[in-house]
């Protein structure tokens, strides 16, 4: 009886393990660019909204956007599962001055206690030219340790840069036990490489 408990158990850690992996596999063969004009407007209207409300909530931030070597922005990331979940969110990649160069995406998938769902926005800023190289090296991925601050007034100002970057998480939106960004694999196009999928 404890025998057939125990490949019960298995069978049920396999079959969890085996659907993350697929929902990894889904997200990573999706464009990390948005695939037309429109869109790509889109998701810069919706990345400059969520810049002017993250200053807005906490000026503090200028001090990562002066220093920095470049930050990536999430408007929105979507995130959801029963014992089993996943989250994915496309987003855009920006040099110290501003400057766009480029898209990234963000996947993650998990297995523990979490109910419901949730939308949030993030923005990942980069220390050194090293560190925002190795977001655009190939699969980028935070540490299981790595955690993220939510943005208030004066969030910015007592956060420090760990292994080279600094999260920050906004407008947490549903019903989720657990937000943790550790494990999640990021993606990157080069803005010229987006541009010339459209010749």
């Amino acid at each position: 009886m404890q025998n057939a408990r125990s490949i019960l158990r298995l069978g049920a850690s396999l079959l969890a393990a085996t659907a993350t992996l697929s929902l990894l596999a889904i997200t990573a063969a999706c464009s990390t660019a948005p695939e037309s004009t429109a869109d790509r407007a889109l998701l810069s209207s919706d990345t400059s909204a969520f810049l002017t409300r993250a200053r807005t909530t906490d000026p503090s931030l200028s001090r990562f956007f002066d220093d920095c070597a470049g930050y990536a922005v999430l408007p929105e990331i979507g995130k959801g599962g029963l014992i089993l979940g996943g989250a994915y969110g496309k987003g855009q990649l920006f040099a110290r001055d501003g400057r766009l160069i480029g898209y990234c995406d963000v996947s993650q998938g998990s297995i523990g206690a979490q109910i419901g769902g949730q939308t949030y926005g993030e923005i990942i800023f980069f220390e050194t030219d090293a560190a925002l190289t190795r977001f655009k090296g190939d699969r980028f991925t935070l540490s299981a340790q790595a955690s993220a601050v939510a943005l208030a007034s004066g969030a910015g100002a007592a956060t420090k840069y760990a292994d080279g970057v600094a999260v920050f998480i906004m407008n947490p939106k549903g019903l989720m036990l657990e937000a943790s960004v550790g494990g999640q694999q990021f993606s990157y196009q080069a803005l010229a490489d987006a541009r010339s999928s459209d010749e």
